[in-house]
């Protein structure tokens, strides 16, 4: 294991998370099934009154479990696997424990028995520890390890994001550097703000992969972009925006029109001799976020450019599955002649 990793020395399980109350109550109603089918060959009146009664027991047990864990749940995380194992184990004892006795308390109160310290407390007991022990064992265990599990898988698409990220490798850097060199002469103030701008756009492209970024940040990084092109393309490129609907605290993954807007010029406006508009839309229906980037389709077709423009929105859709999975989706398509990328993703809100 590598050193600095945390994720085994400290007991991670969320014990307060609402799934879990959910298992509890669901093994507890099972146990008491199992327990009544044990204890009874003929499932008549009496079988259905063991059942209620083991039940109501069983489940009053669970809730308890998990007030008690949820209480503890900030101590636990600052322990180690051992000593929060041992912790958990001893406190459903004693919850189980303390049940035992205030349902021998209430059956006294009703009625239906005798005696307040009947005979068989000591056996019911021990038979009732035994079963949360082995319970209470089997049970963190499973927990412990889909912990892990859930650890890993996102520790996997952490990395896989973060490669992905990284091969976003703009093809406009050595463009846009002959643009600087050739302005430093002839206009020195432009050729800093075109500096300045590949910064901007530089310190997204190296920034943390797993974070969404303001729409407006991503906006703001592609008009950017789209200027320093211009410098290049001169009125071969025209941009227009159309942005409707779209809350103020949206976000985005970084990085997701640059690549597209680039694949948008490479292959769409650059080919062509007059030039072209490029048009972005972006609009919002209920929860769901729609942009849709068109352009120009080129006058010759050329395999090699397919074969790039392809590449790249393989990279962004992944990078837009690896954060959303199935919630997002992206498709390109001709119509009309033009080239249009869609992609629908959810509204997050920072």
């Amino acid at each position: 294991m590598p050193k600095g990793n945390t994720q085994d020395k400290h007991f991670l399980p969320d014990f307060g998370s609402f799934g879990l109350a959910i298992r509890f109550i669901f093994l507890a109603e099972l146990i008491a099934i199992i327990i009544t089918i044990g204890r009874n060959s003929v499932f008549d009146e009496r079988a259905w009154q063991d059942l209620n009664m083991l039940s109501a027991f069983a489940i009053a047990i669970s809730l308890s479990s998990v007030v008690v864990l949820k209480l503890v749940a900030p101590l636990l995380k600052r322990v180690s696997v051992a000593i929060g194992s041992i912790l958990v184990v001893l406190l459903l004892l004693s919850v189980t424990a303390v049940g035992t006795d205030m349902m021998i308390f209430a059956l006294y109160d009703l009625g239906l028995i005798a005696e307040r310290w009947p005979p068989w407390r000591e056996s019911l007991m021990v038979r009732t520890l035994m079963i949360a022990a082995i319970i209470s064992i089997l049970g963190l265990r499973y927990l412990i390890l889909q912990h892990r599990a859930d650890m890993e898988i996102k520790s996997q698409q952490e990395a896989r994001m973060q490669a992905l990220h990284s091969r976003i490798r703009p093809h406009f850097l050595f463009n846009s550097l002959n643009s600087v060199a050739g302005l430093t002469r002839n206009n020195p103030e432009m050729a800093e703000a075109v500096l300045h701008d590949l910064a901007d756009l530089f310190r997204v492209l190296l920034a943390d992969a797993r974070k969404l970024v303001p729409i407006s940040a991503e906006r703001e990084i592609s008009r950017q972009y789209l200027e320093i092109e211009k410098l290049r393309l001169g009125d071969r490129l025209q941009i227009k925006w159309n942005v409707n609907n779209i809350p103020r605290a949206a976000q985005i993954p970084a990085l997701t029109l640059q690549p597209l807007l680039e694949n948008a010029i490479y292959h769409g406006i650059e080919p062509r001799f007059a030039g072209g508009t490029i048009r972005i839309e972006m609009w919002a229906e209920g929860e769901t976020l729609n942009i849709m980037i068109s352009n120009p389709l080129p006058d010759v077709r050329k395999h090699i450019h397919s074969k790039g423009n392809k590449l790249a929105q393989d990279n962004t859709r992944q990078r837009l599955i690896t954060h959303f999975g199935n919630a997002a989706s992206m498709q390109a398509f001709e119509e009309g002649g033009q080239y249009h990328v869609k992609i629908k993703m959810p509204i997050v809100r920072g």
